[in-house]
């Protein structure tokens, strides 16, 4: 069977987004219809981005609170039997303004990445099972960014410093389910943790580093340990590192390592080519 799934996973600052950019590219010219969807992509049909999960009496909740916005709030509410679901970072960008951001804070609280672990698993696990029913008997092949890995061990390991076998059981959990829609998953590699980390802080907004410095240290594994700043951080990284290692050989399904180390765009995409050639004529 061809395969339906390509995931991308990696380290922060590895090569993530360029190497599923590349396999996007690379699989155009092979005339297959690849659908490419990177971290934040609030359309994404495995995962949930920017969507808060309430129980019905939350969800009543907020609208007695919030009358002004009972309507927009229940016309844009998605129920699936108890579970109520609400596409808020979609909301927020279509109304702007008239979306407050008392709401927005409110309602943020409730995202699916800020419930406890047992529950993120359970929801996550219930969006990708309807993933690979849906896209079974398609033509199309999808490319995911980070969140069949990634999101796994930031919300079990980083965000609540659960036990490692709880963390690599959501993973395996996942690859269960996707296992039928013969799968790829490529790991990008870089030789140097530190280089690469430290790299991607300089190039990227600040914001982005501080947030990324406190996500890491001041909750789960990272306060555990009292780990602080960068240089904490990057130990936080080294042990994400160990976790994703031991995850990825554990791993039933098609994998490959790719080393980005290099940063050179033809001889990486040249790299990528050879593999995937060599995986999609051999499933057909």
């Amino acid at each position: 069977m061809k395969p339906k799934l390509v995931l991308i996973e990696g380290l922060p600052g590895f090569g993530k987004t360029t190497t599923a950019q590349l396999v996007h590219e690379i699989l155009t010219e092979m005339n297959l219809k690849p659908q490419l969807f990177l971290e934040g992509d609030l359309e994404h049909p495995a995962d949930y981005e920017g969507v808060a999960y309430l129980e019905k009496n939350e969800f009543d909740e907020l609208l007695n609170t919030h009358v002004k916005y009972r309507d927009l709030l229940n016309n844009r509410v998605i129920k699936q039997g108890n579970h109520y679901f609400l596409e808020y970072r979609k909301i927020a960008n279509e109304y702007g303004p008239d979306f407050p951001d008392e709401l927005l804070q409110t309602v943020a609280k409730n995202d699916v990445y800020e419930l406890s672990l047992a529950q993120n698993r359970k929801l996550i696990t219930e969006r990708w099972k309807g993933f690979a029913a849906s896209v079974l008997n398609g033509s199309d092949t999808f490319i995911f960014d980070c969140c069949f890995i990634q999101n796994p061990v930031t919300i079990g390991m980083i965000k609540y410093g659960a036990q490692k076998e709880d963390v690599i059981n959501y993973v395996l959990e996942l690859a269960a389910i996707v296992e039928r829609l013969n799968p790829l998953l490529l790991y990008v590699e870089q030789n140097d943790l530190d280089h690469s980390f430290r790299k991607a802080v300089t190039e990227r907004p600040k914001e982005w580093s501080e947030g990324f410095i406190e996500y890491y240290t001041n909750q789960g594994y990272g306060k555990k340990q009292g780990y602080t700043g960068i240089e904490g951080t990057l130990e936080v990284l080294k042990a994400r590192r160990e976790l994703e290692e031991e995850i990825f050989n554990g791993i039933n399904i098609a994998k490959k390592k790719v080393n980005n180390s290099s940063y050179d765009l033809n001889d990486y995409k040249q790299v990528l080519v050879g593999i995937l050639s060599e995986y999609f004529s051999s499933a057909n």
